[in-house]
């Protein structure tokens, strides 16, 4: 009977979402400095908090069966409870908003760090990118998430140039609106967050090139 467990404990396959964290596009070290530096460029450098922030905000695919289903689109809430147990609140919801389906689901805005992890792909380099999300499984659910805007007869490499593309549009786009509202600025600044504004030096028809 032991032996039988054991057998069926190393057939297991590995759920998508945990393949995300280990080799593929929310690697556990290499998206946080991608994000990293998108927020370095959208606010300034973060500070040591946020900073933490940027590199717990994705622990919650640690065992999820997909990414965006309803399994992975809780993810933001394992990050959140870390830093809120140990940073308060704000940052707290820095986590857990990060998400703009789990944002929208609650009736609330993205967070900051939103926008800086939909900016972070745009210093991904292209073949390491492919690579990883190849190699979890997670490329043909992104794939079949954008068949309505990039068929499947375009490349993998044009789908992603598509993505960097829109993602980055959104992401100037939406902090630099973020900072625009003066409310949206003494939240920041009760709150502790970093309250450097959005840069606008940064144009999107180069945003590809980043790498």
């Amino acid at each position: 009977m032991c032996r039988g467990f054991w057998q069926h404990d190393r057939i297991r396959p590995m759920k998508v979402g945990t393949k995300s964290l280990l080799i593929g596009v929310h690697q556990i070290l290499w998206h946080p400095f991608t994000v990293y530096r998108a927020w370095t460029r959208l606010y300034g450098r973060p500070t040591v908090r946020e900073a933490i922030c940027i590199l717990l905000h994705d622990w919650g695919y640690w065992g999820s069966s997909e990414m965006d289903g309803a399994n992975g689109v809780r993810h933001p809430e394992v990050g959140a409870a870390v830093v809120g147990f140990f940073f308060g609140d704000a940052h707290r919801e820095l986590v857990l908003l990060h998400s703009r389906r789990y944002a929208r689901e609650h009736g609330r805005d993205p967070s900051k760090l939103c926008w800086a992890d939909k900016l972070s792909i745009v210093y991904e380099p292209d073949w390491f990118y492919l690579l990883r999300a190849r190699a979890s499984g997670e490329l043909d659910e992104y794939r079949r998430q954008a068949l309505n805007w990039i068929g499947p007869d375009k490349s993998d490499r044009e789908w992603l140039l598509w993505v960097k593309r829109r993602f980055a549009k959104a992401a100037l786009t939406e902090s630099r609106a973020l900072f625009a509202a003066p409310s949206q600025r003494l939240s920041q600044k009760e709150g502790g967050m970093h309250s450097a504004t959005a840069k606008d030096s940064f144009p999107t028809s180069a945003v590809v090139k980043a790498p």
